[in-house]
């Protein structure tokens, strides 16, 4: 089972559609809600290699970027590997 990890904001529809994904394949994901946390959103500038959009997806603790980059992954045949990993 691959741990997986989505960084998060309550108003974000990127982080919606990449979460639906998650969902309609099945797999069960950590969300990591970094609305109004300062704390967490240094957090996750440094995880994510400077990156401060949400969401910020990782997958065994390899970064794969946002929710266009997941959906890439997705359409490229590349993410089902990574998620059976």
């Amino acid at each position: 089972m691959p741990q997986v990890e989505i960084y998060t904001t309550t108003y974000c529809p990127y982080c919606v559609s990449a979460k639906a994904l998650l969902q309609r394949k099945g797999v069960a994901y950590t969300e990591i809600d970094v609305t109004g946390n300062d704390a967490l959103r240094l957090a996750l500038l440094e995880r994510a290699g400077g990156s401060r959009t949400v969401p910020q997806i990782f997958i065994n603790d390899r970064h794969v970027g946002g929710s266009d980059d997941l959906h890439a992954l997705d359409a490229a045949g590349k993410l089902d590997p990574l998620l059976t990993a």
